[in-house]
């Protein structure tokens, strides 16, 4: 996913999914010798977009007396980038950063984040199924997660009852379709949803069909990558093939630009599919269309209740540190201590079991902007009630690839022109799959 604005980070804490079922994989490939560690630390660097970890900072600062020096080098890929630099450098590294659940698997296998498995025995019980296996690789903890992003199906209720559809009504694909046909007979500028491709949207659209295009074996030695003949990808770009052919969605207008929450407020986009993280970025960047949205849960190819993820982030501590103890002080503080209630407060929705439980979350019918004002974007729904139940949802045998962020660049490059009309998704999905499997090889990896 793009953004373009700081208000945006919560999503990404939010964007796009997660490595999940990897404690079935068995390897120590993720092992490093540590470094001297530095005694009486007194700072720490903490690289993450993120921005309720701005307070989280200055109350551990307060209550440990370590400050913390936090850094926003850039979103998911640009802070990637530099983090890659700095590790084959050998210098410049954070001793921690966030990491979103799809790249921990890149760090990992590459020994580049310290396994710290064995300070976090029990908590499987405090976080949610899918985000406590997505800082898994190798049946060893990389990380403590952040938050999470399960997918609900947000919609604008008022385009819906004018079309006469009832979005809570909608279990099926099928029934999306047929409400798809029906929004676009509203005007030829009206649409349900929009894509324009996006790699984290197939990934978790293609994990809510109950694909599983991709594997790694237990040494970390082998993938497999599979997308032409999983049948969950199948029908998953079936179905999105037959929208496309109808011209039912909007493929011209970018995701996260000024042009597509404009299409909010009108309107003319009038459902999303996406993470749990949504709101506070609906209530910031599509003011003007509050009151005019609900939430529900995301309608399955079969009608089923499963669910999949969309986004979502751990904070890692990296194995180049010499602040290791001290890193990963700030992590509890932030991920499993008091620094939890302080960033659900601030937004991010919660990968804690505790904080989907409370009352006054569950309750919450506002949402809180970026001025600290408190907005009735739902029309009074109890949206986070509906957002609990989809991550209770979330299946957990998805695993992505261990150089997904390699994946996700490179994705528009054989999609691009499935958008466009000029080739089948079923094309993109076969270009696609052959540059992962030369890009694998290349990376030294038996490609199946």
């Amino acid at each position: 996913m793009k953004f373009t604005t700081a208000k945006k980070a919560v999503a990404l804490t939010g964007a796009v999914a997660m490595l999940v079922s990897v404690a079935a994989c068995g390897s120590d490939s993720g092992k490093s010798s540590q470094p001297a560690q530095d005694s009486d630390v007194k700072e720490i660097t903490v690289w993450a977009w993120e921005p309720t970890l701005t307070q989280v900072a200055k109350d551990f600062e307060k209550e440990t007396g370590i400050k913390v020096d936090l850094k926003n080098v850039g979103t998911n890929t640009k802070e990637y980038t530099q983090l890659d630099n700095a590790i084959e450098a050998g210098s410049g590294a954070p001793d921690v950063a966030q990491v979103e659940y799809y790249a921990i698997p890149q760090y990992a296998i590459k020994g580049n984040l310290l396994d710290v498995t064995d300070k976090t025995s029990g908590y499987k019980d405090f976080y949610t199924p899918g985000p406590w296996a997505s800082v898994q690789f190798a049946g060893k903890v990389y990380g403590l997660p952040m938050d999470s992003g399960p997918m609900a199906f947000f919609y604008n209720k008022e385009v819906f009852d004018k079309a006469g559809v009832d979005a809570e009504q909608i279990k099926t694909w099928d029934q999306y379709y047929d409400a798809a046909k029906k929004i676009h007979a509203l005007g030829d500028n009206y649409y349900i949803t929009g894509d324009s491709g996006d790699a984290g949207f197939f990934d978790s659209m293609t994990w809510l069909a109950g694909a599983k295009p991709f594997q790694t074996s237990s040494d970390g030695s082998e993938v497999t990558v599979n997308l032409t003949e999983d049948k969950g990808v199948k029908t998953f770009t079936d179905f999105w093939q037959k929208l496309l052919d109808e011209g039912l969605l909007d493929t011209k207008t970018a995701g996260w630009s000024e042009d597509w929450f404009k299409s909010m407020v009108d309107g003319t986009t009038a459902s999303l599919f996406t993470g749990a993280w949504m709101p506070a970025n609906l209530a910031n960047s599509a003011a003007d269309g509050a009151g005019k949205w609900r939430v529900t849960q995301m309608p399955t190819a079969d009608g089923s209740t499963t669910n999949s993820e969309n986004g979502g982030s751990s904070l890692a501590v990296l194995a180049s540190t010499k602040k290791a103890d001290a890193a990963y002080q700030f992590i509890e503080y932030a991920n499993h201590g008091a620094g939890v209630a302080t960033r659900v407060a601030g937004g991010a929705f919660p990968a804690d079991k505790a904080s989907l439980e409370k009352d006054s979350f569950k309750n919450a019918t506002t949402v809180k902007n970026a001025d600290g004002q408190d907005v009735d974007y739902f029309g009074g729904q109890k949206y986070n009630e509906v957002l609990a139940q989809a991550a209770e949802n979330v299946s957990s045998d998805f695993q992505f690839l261990p150089f997904e962020v390699k994946a996700r660049t490179i994705f528009g490059d054989y999609f691009g022109k499935s958008y466009t009309g000029d080739q089948k998704l079923s094309d993109g999905v076969a270009a696609w799959q052959k540059a992962l499997q030369d890009y694998g090889k290349d990376q030294g990896f038996t490609v199946k």
